[in-house]
């Protein structure tokens, strides 16, 4: 194989973008150690690229690099940070990760094999962060065909079947996502995050089965007098250690717990106690999201798959195949 030297250098985002994505999908936590070596391999990179670009025999070598990396800072780099301040259905970690191929990758990486070369399809605009990008999505847009294949050939039938999957109550403490399910039935937005519920179970000392085992604890007056920490809701391993590298909440001992009698599960008293948010819980989502799994024996949740997972093998497909969007468009004649 023949690449470049910052060509070559950029598979390192292969391994690293892998990672990421397996301590996602184990733990819904990236670690932020990743960032900063990558990006300062992209500063690199960019050196050195844009030193050769700076002495090429013709200026379009220069313009067209520098256009390049303008549009992979500003628009996908943009896109990245405008979502780390603005959450809205984003992860931080997917912010940071846009951040960083937008650095790393700006133009377009070439190997040359023996007889090919790879990626096999490229693009005209040739910005490979927004490759990579568009690759995620076209991806992530068939991920609800799979869990409608799925949960069919299971017979699980219901609305949410597209966007969610069916699994034994006894299974959320090491399950990620959200209810899709209320009082009433199941429900296309997602309600109680399991994060959340994971918080509400360490914070009062208890686990899941004995909320359902014991009806009397959504009394108030059975909350501890000394609540203990209650973490980020992240999953805990069989020796009571979490599954991230961090990430944990600051080890803040809870004061006095007071709940009135108009308080089931204490349910409020645990969001004041923490004095913050648990994922956006609000007391009447986190009782009826308590009523449901303590009352049916399995419900429907959202699978919680990460964008950053999409997001790793959009990377890889970039690498390898190329543009999806771009092969699509020209296999119906639009390009």
């Amino acid at each position: 194989m023949y690449a470049s030297v910052p060509d070559l250098l950029r598979l390192l985002a292969v391994p690293a973008f892998a990672y990421g994505a397996y301590r996602d999908i184990e733990t819904r936590r990236v670690p932020d150690l990743l960032w900063p070596p990558l990006l300062v391999l992209g500063v690199l990179c960019l050196a050195v690229e844009g030193w050769n670009a700076v002495h090429a025999p013709d200026a379009f070598t220069f313009r067209a690099f520098a256009l390049r990396t303008a549009v992979s800072v500003l628009l996908v780099g943009g896109l990245g940070a405008f979502f780390y301040v603005v959450p809205v259905g984003f992860g931080g970690a997917d912010a940071k990760a846009l951040v960083a191929i937008s650095v790393l990758l700006p133009t377009y990486p070439t190997y040359y094999f023996d007889g090919f070369v790879l990626p096999h399809v490229p693009t005209t605009v040739r910005v490979f962060a927004l490759t990579v990008l568009m690759n995620a999505l076209v991806l992530g847009m068939a991920y609800p065909l799979y869990l409608l294949v799925s949960n069919a050939a299971r017979g699980d039938i219901a609305t949410v079947m597209a966007v969610g999957k069916r699994v034994p109550v006894e299974r959320l403490p090491v399950e990620h996502g959200s209810l899709l399910e209320d009082r009433e039935g199941t429900r296309l937005t997602g309600g109680l995050d399991l994060d959340a519920l994971r918080m509400y179970c360490r914070w009062r000392g208890v686990t899941l089965a004995d909320l359902r085992d014991d009806p009397g604890l959504r009394d108030p007056g059975t909350l501890p007098a000394e609540p203990n920490d209650p973490t980020d809701g992240v999953v805990m391993t069989s020796d009571g250690r979490a599954r991230t590298d961090g990430g944990e909440r600051d080890g803040r001992g809870a004061g006095d717990v007071v709940a009135g009698d108009g308080d089931p599960w204490g349910a409020a008293a645990f969001l004041d106690d923490i004095e913050g948010s648990a994922y956006g819980t609000s007391p009447a989502s986190l009782r009826e999201g308590l009523d449901v799994v303590t009352e049916r024996e399995a419900v429907w949740i959202t699978p919680g798959t990460p964008f950053f997972v999409t997001l790793c093998l959009g990377l890889i497909v970039a690498f390898t195949y190329g543009d999806l969007l771009f092969a699509a468009l020209g296999a119906l004649g639009l390009v």
